[in-house]
């Protein structure tokens, strides 16, 4: 122990009265925690005088989480490894799945393709040359149980990447449990369901904000009643990242999207305590070894901080910062692929060394295409290694007290409050959205960041410096165009074999819900099981709500 050897009061307390407890509860990581040369490990470590709470950093488990949202973060339990894909078809994604598992994924991470992002079928015009090739394609209740055949959904974890499409993919997954005989309040997982970031970074939208937000609200509505477990949203910062904001913007934006989306469920009438302690975050990892671990503790002091002050959430478990974190795919380059194992290795470590709740790592070869099965082991192999023989996950927050990394901690978390108060002086996040704030803020940090490219001021190992030619790696996973045919013939057996008298009037029914301020998502459950299609659906939400031409207009 640091000082004279014994704990002081602060730290015994919390020893006694907050991790022992917790402890017990994980007896598979109660082996003896120890250097190689024999040194052993405190769960934590505090300043020399001992009291962690006058350094202004507290005591991991304990409000403001700066130090970690559990008592002994990973000595407990490692982070859940969660490698995103989806590719093809339904049933090509299902053999990828079984194969990660099989190779030690604790978790799924289901990627989409653009027409099931955005609310199209696979046989629709706008979908040509767009499916199974950025992710899977869904377009009924059929994909989604061939996606999971075999899967036992009470058992795993499952994330799905999905926003303006969000509530119908969630109905979709619920309906595929039902199949398997797994009642919803036995599922476990997250909804990423954050349409925001959609119309600052990323684009995948389909109807204008204020008539999205009301079905984020109408998803956080019924899992606080019927899927406790379940993660109504995961309100993402990576997206605005990958766009070229900076850590202050990606935490500001973030969290004024969330202030935006706790703030219209408030206005809905739910309790903040009632859905807050399913809310999650969604943060890159870049680079910056140590600003990145900077941000993910500013972040959970940010928005324990939030959740307190600002909408008195007076449950704890409302002021905790839940987040995946997936390493930077914007990083990754074409040339000299293979260095980007060491960049997705350093930005992995700084997720870890940050304390986030799960993990991606993206593949080497994404630069140039989807990641073959024999990259996504390696990448897959990167966090077991680091989990398993790196020796970061034997200590709570191993960097804090770092004078570096205290007082990066405080200017990025003062930056973005700053960010968060002229958001709040221009009405909220969504009003900042629709006069285009956020686009523009990002726009110029991106530019910037080209230009110190260009002009060789920032360096990138083997594009701008250290240029050698390479030859183009084989092997690369391509998706057959013959995909789109196969899913177009499935659509039309599908149409054909359906009662289309149900289909008819749980469409129209539906339609009837989304014109009142009724929940929609029994109407939407009720279409899925009656086998509407994804395209159907979300043409009934484009005949009520509209559709978002483009960009917004600023």
């Amino acid at each position: 122990m640091p000082g004279n050897g014994n704990p002081p009061h602060n730290q015994e307390r919390w020893l006694r009265e907050t991790l022992h407890p917790v402890t017990q509860r994980f007896p598979e990581r109660r082996e003896q925690f120890q250097t190689d040369s024999g040194i052993p490990i405190e769960p934590i470590y505090a300043p020399p005088n001992g009291d962690a709470e006058a350094a202004d950093i507290g005591f991991p488990g304990e409000f403001p989480y700066t130090r970690g949202v559990q008592p002994n973060m990973y000595r407990g339990r490692v982070w859940t490894m969660r490698q995103y894909s989806g590719y093809a078809t339904a049933a090509a994604t299902n053999r990828r799945y079984r194969y990660l598992l099989e190779q030690g994924q604790t978790g799924l991470s289901v990627a989409f393709d653009l027409p099931t992002q955005i609310g199209y079928d696979s046989d629709a015009p706008q979908s040509r040359g767009e499916v199974g090739k950025v992710g899977v394609p869904i377009c009924s209740l059929q994909d989604m149980e061939t996606l999971f055949d075999g899967i036992p959904l009470d058992r795993v974890s499952t994330s799905m990447t999905i926003n303006a499409t969000a509530s119908v993919l969630l109905c979709l997954y619920i309906a595929a449990a039902r199949r398997q005989g797994v009642s919803q309040d036995l599922l476990s997982g997250t909804l990423q369901n954050d349409i925001l970031k959609e119309y600052i970074a990323r684009g995948t939208y389909s109807y204008p904000p204020r008539p999205s937000m009301r079905l984020v609200v109408d998803v956080f509505k019924y899992c606080a009643e019927n899927i406790p477990r379940w993660n109504t949203i995961s309100i993402s910062g990576y997206h605005m990242r990958e766009a070229g904001a900076t850590a202050v913007q990606e935490l500001a934006f973030t969290f004024a999207n969330a202030i935006a989306y706790v703030q219209a469920a408030v206005d809905a009438g739910l309790a903040v305590d009632d859905f807050a302690p399913r809310l999650s975050f969604f943060f890159v990892a870049q680079n910056n070894l140590l600003e990145e671990v900077a941000k993910y503790r500013a972040a959970r002091r940010m928005w324990a901080t939030i959740m307190r002050d600002r909408f008195g959430a007076a449950d704890p478990r409302s002021h905790m910062l839940r987040f995946h974190t997936q390493t930077a795919g914007v990083t990754l380059t074409a040339q000299q692929p293979d260095n980007n194992v060491i960049r997705s290795t350093v930005q992995a470590m700084a997720a870890v060394l940050g304390g986030t709740q799960s993990l991606h790592v993206n593949s080497r070869d994404e630069a140039l295409g989807l990641p073959t099965e024999e990259s996504a082991q390696l990448s897959l192999r990167t966090q077991q290694i680091i989990a398993h023989e790196s020796g970061v996950a034997d200590v709570v927050d191993p960097l804090g007290g770092s004078w570096y990394v205290e007082n990066l901690t405080d200017q990025l978390e003062q930056r973005a409050l700053e960010y968060i108060a002229e958001i709040d002086r221009q009405g909220g996040s969504v009003a900042a959205i629709e006069q285009g704030f956020q686009v523009r803020e990002i726009g110029e940090s991106a530019y910037r960041h080209q230009r110190e490219v260009d002009a060789g001021d920032r360096t990138v190992v083997g594009v701008n410096r250290y240029v050698t030619e390479t030859p183009p790696l084989d092997n690369l996973l391509r998706v057959d165009p013959e995909v789109a045919r196969q899913q177009a013939e499935g659509l039309a057996n599908l149409r054909k074999s359906r009662d289309n008298a149900l289909v008819s009037a749980s469409l129209s029914r539906l339609e009837e819900v989304a014109r009142t301020r009724e929940n929609s998502i029994p109407a939407t459950l009720e279409c899925i099981e009656n086998y509407c299609t994804l395209g159907e659906i979300c043409h009934v939400f484009r005949t009520v709500f509209g559709e978002q031409q483009g960009e917004l207009a600023f």
